[in-house]
């Protein structure tokens, strides 16, 4: 009977979130899965170019010392 009730609250929190909002996903962001920041212009130092950012701007990755 306990399993039952859990059952129960797990559905009312699918339901709850079905009635919310759209939920509209941001686009991937390449930048940030390669652990960098997107910054306007070039890239300073402690950081390094990786790429461009989906908004223009330079994707830019902190060097690590090992």
């Amino acid at each position: 009977m306990r399993i039952f009730y859990q059952l129960l609250v797990v559905l009312f929190m699918i339901l709850q979130g079905a009635g919310g909002k759209p939920r509209i996903p941001r686009p991937f962001d390449l930048c940030e899965a390669q652990n960098g920041r997107c910054f306007p212009g070039i890239c300073r130092r402690p950081y390094y170019w990786i790429g461009t950012c989906y908004n223009g701007f330079s994707c830019c990755g902190r060097y690590v010392e090992v």
